[in-house]
């Protein structure tokens, strides 16, 4: 397995957040965590990437306990895309470039300019290249700090909520771009999102939370009904529109 989570627990001060949270992903696989805000879904990425380190249980990167690896080679291996961002004094390309900062010896090289270029291009930024983040959007800041993940080559993608800040059409091309780096590439990633809709149409596995704990976990088929209300306290039905399955609130 790319990455596997066995029973891992944590907890702040004052609260229990996670409780023996287990998944195994392969390479190709794409998996959606579902929940109301509170759930801990943004506690589990932290988790997955040593920003926080869990009280109980191993996070596994190719048979490996992540407690074993140094930053550089997780960097090399792990890409992260964090809920909120912040806006800094430097240019899209140069933000983007620091994505190969954990290949970097020396300096940069011909092929990381190359590397970028190519991803500001798959993205839409090329001809903000060399504007700066400050002068963004939050949509387009977003973009480039996904962008920034990719240029890392990581085999592990993470992404909290990365297309919260999106209009629609920026979500498809976010979304399906991420999509065919996944399927072309042999990445597996893990995204925690609150559109049950473009989740459907994106991941391949899924986890639904409910108050830190595993509600369900598998394909497509545990996105129910009877799941749906029992995780979001909200009676929905389902349509399907040109073999995709559609969620509509009631």
């Amino acid at each position: 397995m790319m990455l596997a989570a066995e029973k891992i627990e944590f907890s702040y001060p004052r609260a229990d957040v996670l409780k023996k949270i287990s998944f195994a992903l392969s390479e190709g696989d794409c998996l959606a965590i579902l929940g109301p805000n509170g759930a801990g879904k943004s506690t589990i990425l932290k988790c997955l990437n040593k920003i926080l380190v869990p009280q109980k249980g191993v996070v596994y990167i190719n048979g490996t306990d992540t407690s074993s690896i140094d930053n550089r080679m997780l960097a090399q291996t792990v890409g992260y895309i964090a809920q909120r961002q912040e806006h800094s004094r430097k240019t899209v390309f140069d933000v983007v470039l620091l994505g190969r900062k954990p290949y970097i010896k020396w300096d940069v090289t011909s092929k990381d300019i190359a590397l970028v270029e190519e991803i500001l291009q798959a993205f839409g930024l090329d001809d903000y290249a060399m504007r700066y983040t400050d002068e963004l959007s939050g949509g387009e800041l977003q973009k480039v700090m996904i962008a920034r993940a990719l240029a890392q080559q990581p085999k592990i993608l993470l992404m909290d909520e990365p297309t919260s800040s999106l209009d629609l059409k920026n979500q498809l091309e976010v979304i399906c771009t991420v999509k065919e780096v996944v399927q072309k590439k042999g990445v597996s990633a893990v995204v925690t999102m609150h559109d049950l809709n473009l989740a459907l149409r994106f991941a391949n596995k899924y986890m639904l939370l409910k108050e830190g704990q595993v509600f369900a976990y598998g394909g497509p088929e545990i996105i129910t009904e009877r799941a749906i209300k029992e995780v979001y306290d909200v009676d929905v039905a389902f349509v399907e529109y040109e073999g995709v399955p559609v969620v509509v609130p009631l």
